[in-house]
């Protein structure tokens, strides 16, 4: 086993959740060794083309990382892994919520910027751009990555936008990412007990949301609400919103979320042209986080 392959226990969590020969046509390859090059590819951020030989053809591999994005097997696989933790009580629903900016080779750049667009027209560039998840900015062309990680630091939901999208404005497609099904009968969970983030995100709009779904919100005021309030004073100010210092102090577990990301090059650095390709390495990258953790088998475990 390489180094950032797939461990022993790691693929016996996998293995039965991926598709088994039928017979018909020619048969796979070994799914582990395709996955380990796609990790080896997301690991290191080269080019397909330079996939080591022990991994198959390097066609092989890119054809079956992009088939499993287009049927949502990455997604599937990540989702698995989540409802198998919350099954044990291993999920800590006290989620954060932030982003990151990712600098965007020029490789990631040309998925189609003056192709024929739906009715034969012209796509303007700037649009294609956007749906490609690609912003520009001072520094370049950037990708957004919006993260809810739980109360361990391990990812529930990943959204990409442009680089140059404020913050705010994807709070609630990130808390509509968070998901994951029961194993018996049931709805899937998606209300977190508390949502911590940064003050980009202390907005009227985002607090009446959390409030109306039952969220605790640990938001931080900005300096300039505060300050709007305590001038308006008896004239009409209201009362500062509710903020647990002591809770605020578990936000860095986001921050450290996006570290160990990472330390996949291909996510540090965008080099995908299509935002759905990277979005599938940022599931595929949380699979993995989510496969390292310690196993808890029971409740019990954990005390």
């Amino acid at each position: 086993m390489g180094r950032g392959e797939l461990t022993d226990a790691a693929w016996e969590r996998i293995a039965p959740l991926l598709a088994g020969v039928d017979g018909r046509g020619r048969p796979w390859r070994d799914h582990r060794q395709v996955i380990n090059g796609v990790l080896w590819r997301l690991r290191t951020g080269a080019p397909w083309r330079d996939l080591p030989e022990r991994f198959g053809p390097w066609q092989t591999v890119y054809e079956r990382f992009a088939r499993w994005e287009a049927d949502g097997t990455w997604a599937r696989l990540l989702e698995e892994v989540q409802v198998r933790d919350d099954s044990v009580g291993a999920v800590e629903w006290t989620v954060s919520v932030d982003p990151t900016i990712n600098r965007a080779h020029q490789h990631a750049a040309g998925a189609r910027k003056k192709g024929e667009a739906s009715g034969g027209e012209l796509e303007d560039p700037e649009r294609a751009a956007d749906r490609q998840a690609l912003g520009r900015s001072r520094g370049g062309l950037t990708t957004k990555v919006h993260l809810a990680c739980d109360g361990r630091g391990l990812p529930l939901a990943v959204l990409v936008t442009p680089g140059n999208v404020y913050d705010s404005t994807a709070f609630d497609a990130v808390l509509d990412a968070v998901r994951v099904p029961r194993t018996g009968v049931g709805r899937p969970r998606r209300r977190p007990d508390a949502v911590i983030a940064g003050k980009a995100y202390s907005s009227r709009a985002i607090r009446q949301t959390l409030r109306r779904r039952g969220i605790r919100a640990v938001i931080p005021e900005r300096a300039d609400q505060k300050a709007n309030r305590i001038r308006r004073g008896r004239a009409g100010g209201r009362p500062p919103p509710a903020f647990d210092r002591d809770l605020y102090k578990a936000r860095n577990v986001v921050e450290r979320c996006f570290n160990r990301l990472k330390q996949f090059r291909a996510i540090a650095t965008r080099f995908d042209k299509l935002a759905a390709r990277y979005r599938t390495g940022l599931h595929l990258a949380a699979l993995i986080l989510w496969l390292r953790e310690p196993q808890q088998d029971h409740l019990s475990d954990r005390s």
